[in-house]
């Protein structure tokens, strides 16, 4: 998990530059606390992760929860057609992919403990609206300012985590805060099973849980209230250390030019966008695709539940195999190639009604491979880019890009494709298969390019110190795939 590689007193250099493994070091330690590392680690888990945690789990109910509402009479109750409803779901992408950068921008001029609340509140009081729609009119404006609420909560905690943990204990951070879409899909189930019409219900919690989030929600090490000063003070040396942290960076316009002239930036969003299509048919439509095997529809609520279970337990396991290893691309081509066998599954069951086992056996492997593969993706910016500015444009780009997939996503699968889906379970097949080529492109370039930055000469590297760092074009910086 943590690169701390053993538990033992140490103190973590304040002065620095970066060395071949992609790490910064120095041997300045005189003024360096004495701080058990591992321990003030489990410490900052556990104030922070459970905090965001909660708020994406929310986010991501509110969002998914509209598949649950169709099967139980969403579509007739409102008077809403078919390709209505998937025009519904598309608007929701379409605002969600406009404001993307924007609230990253407004993050990074604000604080977290403003914004991050601010932002729960608004989608809480829209998802709440949205319960008692009454028309067409009134899901396709619901919808689209939903979107637009959440837009702003992913990219904005992945930059938080940024300054709060080092380069490799990013990773399994934001794989454990994703985790909760796969818990959002089980409680989702269950809600439904249980109250039927669930609109709004979630909506009404959420508002509640935004409004106390603004008291337990903290900003960044130099002000949070959890930490000593003793613990404030290795954190800063830490982050030093190893990223850009630390820096005094104001914003500026040609900080947010460089995210978007930099074509890593673009593959990292096109990794998402493989993988988005997939995350959100699956997630949109699963309920549908269950109950058109031929159970009914409090039946099918309930069998959603266990496929998110096992997408919970694979994104666990895989983000803590990939940072022990310190190894990226290979676990996402891994997941999005355990996918395609439930894709496989559930294309070549002729008789899916007849066979109904069969297709919810696919489902498994698709939930499996499927959510692994997006924390994994997700997680690449947030260790990748430097330069503060530059990676919350980044991070923005990178949703909003695989967003794009996510709105072609919303047509593919019609009500009367079913129950095998052709169209829509080859699409995402498809998409699947893209992931493996992106990721093993990311692979390629940034190996190739931190080979180039081995061969510049030692003199040049060790020019300078944080106070000329120049991001992750500067030659020091190492590059994780």
């Amino acid at each position: 998990m943590a690169d701390t590689k053993d538990e033992k007193l140490s103190p973590v250099p304040d002065s620095a530059i970066q060395n071949s493994a992609g790490e910064i070091t120095s041997d300045n330690d005189e003024h360096t606390p004495q701080i058990n590392e591992r321990a003030l680690l489990r410490k900052l888990d556990g104030h922070l992760l459970p905090a965001v945690g909660l708020l994406y789990l929310l986010s991501f109910l509110d969002r998914s929860n509209v598949g649950n509402a169709k099967i139980e009479g969403l579509a007739e109750d409102i008077n809403m057609s078919g390709n209505q409803y998937l025009t519904g779901l598309t608007v929701y992408f379409i605002g969600y992919v406009l404001f993307e950068i924007p609230c990253n921008i407004i993050l990074k001029k604000t604080t977290p403990r403003i914004w991050l609340p601010t932002l729960t509140v608004a989608w809480g009081i829209v998802a709440t609206l949205l319960g008692v729609v009454t028309n067409l009119g009134g899901f396709l404006t619901a919808r689209f300012f939903l979107g637009v609420t959440e837009s702003g909560l992913f990219p904005g905690v992945v930059y938080y985590f940024s300054m709060w943990y080092k380069r490799r204990e990013r990773q399994y951070r934001i794989s454990l805060f994703f985790s909760g879409a796969a818990l959002a899909g089980a409680f989702g189930g269950i809600l439904a099973y249980g109250i039927g019409h669930m609109r709004g219900v979630e909506g009404i919690a959420t508002v509640l849980v935004a409004i106390a989030s603004y008291w337990f929600i903290q900003n960044y090490p130099e002000t949070a209230t959890f930490v000593t000063e003793k613990e404030r003070i290795f954190i800063r040396e830490r982050l030093a250390s190893d990223s850009d942290a630390t820096l005094e960076e104001k914003f500026t316009w040609a900080a947010v030019a460089e995210a978007l002239k930099d074509p890593k930036c673009w593959l990292y969003g096109l990794g998402f966008h493989s993988t988005s299509l997939p995350l959100y048919t699956f997630s949109l439509f699963l309920p549908s695709i269950i109950k058109n095997l031929g159970y009914s529809a409090a039946l099918a609520q309930i069998l959603t539940v266990p496929p998110y279970a096992f997408a919970f337990i694979t994104t666990i396991a895989t983000a803590i195999i990939s940072e022990r290893m310190g190894r990226r691309a290979p676990f996402i081509m891994g997941s999005a190639l355990f996918a395609i066998i439930g894709y496989i599954i559930l294309l070549t069951n002729t008789d899916p009604v007849g066979r109904p086992g069969v297709s919810y056996l696919g489902t498994f492997f698709a939930a499996g491979g499927i959510f692994p593969a997006v924390a994994l993706v997700l997680s690449w910016p947030a260790i990748n880019i430097s330069g503060q500015t530059k990676r919350a444009v980044g991070n923005a780009m990178q949703i909003s890009i695989g967003n794009l997939g996510a709105v072609l996503g919303t047509q593919l699968y019609r009500a009367n494709d079913g129950p095998r889906y052709i169209v829509g379970h080859s699409f995402a097949l498809g998409y699947l298969a893209a992931t493996v080529i992106v990721a093993g492109v990311l692979w390629h370039v940034l190996k190739k390019e931190n080979e180039r930055r081995d061969g510049i000469t030692e003199e040049v590297q060790a020019v300078g110190d944080l106070d000329d760092w120049r991001g992750d074009i500067d030659p020091r910086w190492r590059f994780q795939y």
